[in-house]
């Protein structure tokens, strides 16, 4: 498969390139009159200035991909709760009692999701007044009594006008890791917490190793204004809290039937009710409210301003197409500009309909883009709607792309078409991608000024081979990872 620059327009092209030509114009032109009421969103590491503040609650990053080992299922794994310190006693890093923890697919297009997996978690606490430990004693099982602090959950499947369905009742997460001593054999404790679900899948609740790699020294005027500042795997030594299932692909296509319909959308996202403070205590009321969104990696930290990107976290991906300050942003980014007043590499010219491709439509020839090639847009499933498609912010995933035997980091811009943006891999390096990409960069045509990219090409821990995949987390204190 390869992907060229369309040349022309082509007189085929249905109503539905149509419907995305004239919005796409009206967007662009829209932009210049106003920021619009808000915006939606992807969130990662710390992105937005009220999701900072509230890190138990903050999408770090998502994943979608064929299962290499179990290839009529699709992994879905979502992060949350950045920048774990292993050290970090006595509480760690417990998820949110009473939040919605949500990973949501879109078959359709429409930017709504058609499934939603939801995880709900509540808090045990044995400790009481009788000690500060996590743990009192060596922890070789979920049910030894020497672990003091536990969380359950419940995982439902809900779907547009359908009962929600309890696939797990009362599951138990796997906990902070709080130490070699204390749990000398983290894997096991993460094999207890993993449930089998009656679709055929599995899922588990754990803390990993956050796969993220990167150097996030990009945020100093693009690695130090001359390229000094790269090589260093920022991420190398914290955890995360993780959200992984496997799932059939037959339970994720529309109508239930991957090979007419293979293409599907993915984000996460995270809800959460107003908290009532008194002295000690805080108590939940209201409604839950939509507080972090994720779906294509750096898109709220590096695409969208920061006066916007509140907003953008708020929003579902179906509102996407009707916020014309962040479409402007994805029609003219703003690091294309910054490369060439810091590097001097000029910037390509807009708009960039390539970059709509890629973050609001998917890459299918029915978009009528500059990528002529069909790869992962629901406008390749056969039994949607097309009047009902709106572009929207989601990672989108093809599942009839053959699994690579040999993945390459940069995916589709080296000729690998299961890597990003078709879904995302553990060992994508979406950043070296992401950067290629807002560059102009096609497959076999990088720019060749940034090829090093940030200099970390994987992650400090390697990725397992069958579920839940991610890398078990780091024991050490951050200064001592290496």
């Amino acid at each position: 498969m390869n992907v060229t620059r369309r040349p022309a327009r082509s007189r085929s092209t249905a109503r539905t390139a149509a419907i995305l030509t004239t919005m796409s114009l009206a967007l662009a032109s829209t932009a210049l009159l106003g920021t619009g009421a808000g915006v939606s969103s992807a969130s990662s590491h710390r992105e937005a200035p009220l999701i900072a503040a509230d890190p138990q609650v903050d999408n770090t990053d998502v994943y979608a991909f064929t299962s290499p080992d179990k290839q009529d299922t699709v992994t879905l794994v979502a992060n949350w709760l950045p920048f774990q310190e292993p050290n970090g006693g006595p509480n760690f890093y417990p998820w949110a009692d009473g939040a919605h923890y949500d990973i949501n697919i879109d078959s359709q297009g429409t930017g709504h999701p058609d499934i939603t997996y939801r995880w709900t978690f509540h808090t045990e606490d044995q400790r009481g007044t009788n000690t500060f430990l996590y743990n009192n004693g060596v922890v070789n099982n979920l049910t030894d009594p020497t672990l003091l602090f536990h969380q359950y959950y419940t995982l439902e499947e809900l779907r547009p006008g359908c009962e929600p369905k309890m696939l797990v009742e009362h599951g138990t997460a796997a906990p902070s890791d709080t130490g070699k001593a204390s749990m000398p054999n983290y894997g096991k404790l993460r094999d207890q917490a993993t449930v089998q679900l009656p679709n055929g899948g599995q899922t588990v609740a754990t803390q990993a190793a956050d796969p993220f790699f990167l150097d996030l020294r990009v945020f100093d005027l693009l690695y130090g204004g001359n390229l000094s500042e790269t090589g260093q795997n920022t991420l190398a030594g914290y955890n995360v809290n993780t959200l992984s299932i496997q799932v059939p692909k037959s339970e994720l296509a529309f109508h239930g039937d991957a090979g007419r319909n293979p293409v599907i959308g993915v984000w996460s996202s995270t809800e959460k009710q107003t908290m009532k403070l008194t002295p000690g205590e805080q108590e939940p009321v209201g409604k839950y409210v939509q507080v972090s969104r994720l779906g294509n990696p750096l898109v709220n930290e590096v695409v969208v301003p920061a006066g916007l990107k509140d907003a953008f976290n708020a929003l579902p991906p179906s509102e996407d197409h009707n916020q014309p300050a962040v479409v402007a942003k994805v029609l003219d980014p703003e690091v294309p500009h910054l490369v060439q007043s810091i590097y001097g590499i000029p910037a390509p010219a807009t708009p960039r309909t390539d970059l709509q491709e890629i973050f609001l439509t998917g890459i299918a020839k029915a978009a009528n883009g500059p990528l002529a090639v069909d790869l992962n847009s629901q406008l390749m499933n056969q039994d949607i709607d097309v009047n009902q498609f709106v572009p929207a912010e989601e990672l989108r995933l093809n599942m009839s792309t053959p699994v690579t035997a040999k993945p390459d980091r940069l995916g589709v811009l080296n000729g690998d078409f299961q890597g990003y943006p078709n879904g995302r891999r553990l060992t994508d390096d979406v950043v070296d991608i992401e950067l290629q990409a807002l560059e102009g960069a096609t497959p076999g045509h990088l720019i060749g000024a940034l090829a090093a990219g940030d200099g970390v090409n994987a992650a400090d821990k390697p990725f397992g081979t069958s579920f839940p995949y991610v890398a078990l987390p780091y024991a050490k204190a951050v200064n001592q990872a290496h």
